[in-house]
């Protein structure tokens, strides 16, 4: 439970089906932290409107301590994506690895079958065993793209009772059970850099060094310096402080030479790309070529595409239109309507 009206409400929904409820709030920063925002599922303010929620619902509350394992697992990946020139996605991983990962393990503890949580997707529970994703019912609040690299074991075990749902008829349960967090405002930004300056982050925490590098164009010649590629993402163009007569864009990074590639915004298109590590949910894996939509980031809206099965866990993607700034790090998840049939990491090639 994270303060907020979705995982508020979530709880509401499976007491009224029956089920007896424990609600969990993972502690993901240190108390002393400067980055945890008050309202944040890792704040003082989220965690007491948690537990206030729980009072009223008449659960027990358990506030359990995953600080560590959150800064080893989702931060440490984050800073080091960042340094090899990807863009991180840490909403995917903390899912993967802590919410239906760690917290998993401690819900077997508690005697919990299931683990729920306030995502807006939906599952299928097949007679032959297999766990289904489906989009949420709200397309504006669809959340299946952040758990599309959940396998099946872990997809067997949870719950999203908000995916038929729509906010505002989530915000309806949570006005009907009178709880504290029914108007409560939601956030945008990922939960530990709340400014959404991540190149702050990364600096004031130490996690990544300056690094003094070069910023050329395509053929090489350099128009300006910067202080490190981990502060860069591919299609960026604030901040690159070079005067060149025309827009610049972000088209490439080059940790290994510590370049900061750019281009125009003609060379950001692309109809091909490569992923890694894939993970499939309706088989085990891909055989052969598949037609699908797929979102290359979460606010994408999708684009039809062939994706073909490589040796070694990966795919190769083709677009039947280019895309824009197709970016090394992040997820791309396909679809066939609204049917997850999983994804993959962007890579280089």
């Amino acid at each position: 439970m994270s303060g907020g009206v979705d995982s508020s409400a979530t709880a509401a929904l499976l007491l009224e089906q029956g089920y007896e409820v424990i609600g969990i709030t993972l502690k993901l920063w240190p108390q002393d932290c400067r980055y945890r925002a008050e309202d944040k599922c890792c704040g003082p303010q989220a965690v007491s409107d948690a537990r206030a929620v729980c009072d009223r619902l008449g659960i027990p509350y358990y506030l359990i301590d995953e600080s560590a394992e959150f800064h080893q697992i989702v931060i440490r990946y984050f800073a080091e994506e960042y340094k090899a020139g990807r863009t991180p996605n840490p909403c995917v991983i903390c899912n993967q690895e802590l919410k239906f990962g760690r917290l998993l393990e401690r819900a077997s503890r508690l005697g919990a079958h299931y683990v729920a949580t306030g995502h807006y997707a939906r599952l299928e529970r097949r007679s032959d065993g297999r766990t289904l994703l489906y989009r949420g019912r709200d397309p504006r609040k669809d959340q299946s793209y952040f758990l599309f690299s959940l396998r099946q074991d872990q997809l067997a075990r949870a719950m999203f009772p908000l995916g038929d749902r729509t906010k505002t008829e989530t915000r309806e349960v949570a006005r009907h059970c009178r709880l504290k967090t029914a108007d409560k405002v939601e956030s945008q930004e990922i939960c530990f850099v709340p400014d959404n300056d991540y190149g702050r982050f990364l600096r004031e925490s130490n996690l990544v060094e300056p690094r003094r590098g070069e910023i050329v164009d395509l053929q090489g010649r350099v128009l300006g310096y910067h202080e490190g590629v981990a502060f860069y993402t591919i299609g960026q163009r604030r901040g690159l402080r070079v005067a060149a007569g025309r827009p610049l864009y972000v088209v490439d990074l080059d940790p290994e030479n510590n370049r900061v590639i750019v281009g125009e915004d003609t060379h950001l298109l692309a109809d091909t790309f490569v992923i890694e590590r894939c993970n499939w949910i309706p088989f085990d894996q891909l055989t052969a070529p598949t037609e699908a939509v797929v979102k290359i980031r979460y606010n994408h809206p999708g684009t039809p595409a062939v994706v073909e099965p490589l040796e070694g866990g990966r795919a190769r993607v083709r677009l039947r239109e280019p895309q824009r700034a197709i970016t090394p790090g992040q997820a791309a998840v396909f679809y066939q309507g609204d049917l997850v049939l999983g994804g993959g990491w962007i890579c280089r090639g």
